[in-house]
């Protein structure tokens, strides 16, 4: 039977600098996907586990947070929000939570993945293992940074840098469950990821575990291209995380858009509310924010719009508006 983690961290405090001008109107957990923020991914993915209190931290416009969760609920399980005058990276932002999470296991959580993977598999090896510290572990596009035996479960190296001589065969996957001893080998009000903590950790033989979860999909949105990039996936495959309780998502556009029923709206594309799409227009691979215009004869390819007026007769292609 699987263990129980009730409280978890889901870190959103980044800059999102990859994704800008996007992130000068929203903090890169906000944006959404296909109408949806994406942090409420990773919230009804904990959820659906069993989490009762999510932790999440904040620096870039804090008061969007606030003002997309002014009851600091969500679906009826409390949302605390810690903010950060100043950046305290991955391991800093954990140690800035210590009284709040208290003595228990804590899951972390990315707030910029989109993902279905089983984390129970995740809760399960830590608990079954007695690991200090969990992590999960993905084949990516991005790197190979953690060297890990697969009949052990344990993470030998991570980037190389204990002598192994081997760079890793699997990525992060950016979801981990932490044991409370960790806050102790945290600095206080420092700048550090999660990194230099793991390591050190591991020299003093730590118990440092890995699960390797290759089943469902994942996306990591980091820039504007795996924005794009993965609005595309999704539409193509019809995809949709497996604990989301209603099929209604993903659709191309909000109900209260007004679309033309001779313009076309194809490939990964959203139409956010209150959005307007006239004659002869089409909108491929491309993102309307709500409250979005596009004129008469306009094409928007990979385009994002961000709540702004384009047209008439405009063709753009990987603009971000």
């Amino acid at each position: 039977m699987t263990r129980q983690v009730r409280k978890a961290f889901v870190l959103g405090a980044g800059l999102g600098t990859r994704m800008r001008p996007l992130t000068n109107l929203l903090p890169k957990p906000l944006l959404p996907i296909f109408g949806k923020p994406l942090i409420t991914f990773a919230f009804d993915h904990l959820l659906q586990i069993g989490v009762e209190q999510i932790l999440v931290n904040t620096h870039h416009l804090p008061d969007k947070y606030a003002a997309h969760f002014f009851d600091s609920q969500y679906r009826g399980v409390s949302l605390q929000f810690a903010h950060e005058p100043v950046l305290l990276g991955t391991g800093g932002g954990l140690k800035n939570l210590e009284r709040r999470v208290g003595d228990e296991p804590l899951i972390v959580y990315s707030g910029d993945i989109l993902t279905d993977v089983a984390v129970e598999r995740l809760i399960e090896e830590h608990f079954s293992k007695r690991n200090d510290v969990t992590l999960a572990l993905r084949t990516t596009d991005f790197s190979k940074v953690i060297h890990w035996n697969s009949d052990t479960g344990r993470v030998l190296d991570i980037k190389g840098v204990l002598g192994s001589g081997i760079e890793g065969e699997l990525d992060f996957a950016n979801i981990s469950i932490w044991n409370p001893t960790v806050f102790s080998r945290i600095p206080a009000g420092t700048e550090i990821s999660f990194v230099p903590i793991l390591i050190q950790w591991m020299k003093s033989g730590g118990k440092i575990g890995g699960v390797a979860l290759e089943q469902g999909g994942w996306f990591n949105i980091g820039s504007r291209k795996d924005y794009i990039g993965a609005h595309r996936i999704i539409a193509e495959g019809q995809w949709s995380p497996k604990y989301m309780s209603a099929r209604s998502w993903p659709q191309i556009a909000d109900p209260t858009a007004r679309i033309s029923p001779n313009s076309r709206i194809a490939g990964g594309s959203y139409v956010g509310a209150g959005s307007r799409v006239e004659e002869q227009v089409l909108v491929e691979d491309s993102i309307l924010f709500p409250g979005s215009f596009i004129a008469s004869g306009t094409t928007l390819k990979s385009c994002v719009v961000a709540g702004l007026e384009v047209g008439p007769g405009h063709f753009l292609e990987t603009v971000f508006l």
